[in-house]
């Protein structure tokens, strides 16, 4: 049986386009990310930052079971945006979100895993949907890794590098009352609570963190 001959004539044209060029590789200190349309390619690349004990890093495809177990954790979701566990699906989009926002903002948020062994422990670092008033040091971590300082050390890595790039005089922490855990972390960065306000019909604390040059 022949093929239609608009069939053929598409087949041809796919045929004779040249290939997509290499993705040239990523630096030590950074993953770059494709977005590929027909032949053009356009990139952004998102920084990798160390600590001591914590690797920040571009979400992976390969991360999505980990998260999903973490959100699906009643005790990990009840502090956080929705107040609720996530599907898959649902973090799955959280993860493409959090890659869009480097494209569109500059900075955005991070896998955190453990340097001993890569497991991942969360995300760090800079959220700002468009209905936020600022930007916020974000953090969230699964159960197991809580208590163990793993949240400060990644929040000040995040606000850090925040400061040393974008010449915003302060960033925020939008906390829920209750989180007394969330807001130990808030103070051990020295950051001050401002207000309460409302966000997507749930209050929260405004922690102020603020640019060192700010503060003097």
């Amino acid at each position: 049986m022949s093929l239609p001959d608009h069939l053929l004539s598409e087949i041809r044209q796919l045929a004779e386009r040249p290939p997509l060029p290499a993705m040239p590789p990523a630096s030590s200190s950074c993953e770059r990310v494709a977005a590929y349309q027909r032949q053009d390619m356009t990139t952004f690349e998102i920084p990798t930052l160390t600590t001591d004990r914590l690797r920040l890093r571009a979400f992976r495809a390969g991360d999505l079971d980990a998260y999903s177990a973490m959100q699906a954790n009643p005790e990990v979701m009840r502090y956080l945006v929705t107040g609720r566990i996530s599907t898959p699906v649902e973090v799955w989009r959280t993860m493409a979100t959090s890659l869009g926002q480097w494209a569109l903002r500059g900075y955005g948020m991070w896998a955190c895993e453990k340097i001993a062994g890569g497991v991942f422990i969360g995300s760090v670092g800079i959220f700002q949907p468009l209905d936020w008033p600022e930007p916020e040091i974000a953090y969230s971590l699964d159960r197991p890794f809580w208590g163990q300082g793993f949240a400060t050390e990644a929040a000040v890595a995040a606000r850090d590098w925040l400061f040393d790039r974008f010449p915003v005089p302060r960033a925020a922490s939008f906390i829920r009352p209750d989180n007394h855990a969330s807001k130990r972390v808030a103070e051990r960065l020295g950051a001050v609570c401002a207000c309460t306000l409302e966000l997507r019909g749930s209050t929260y604390e405004h922690w102020v963190h603020r640019q060192p040059a700010a503060n003097s």
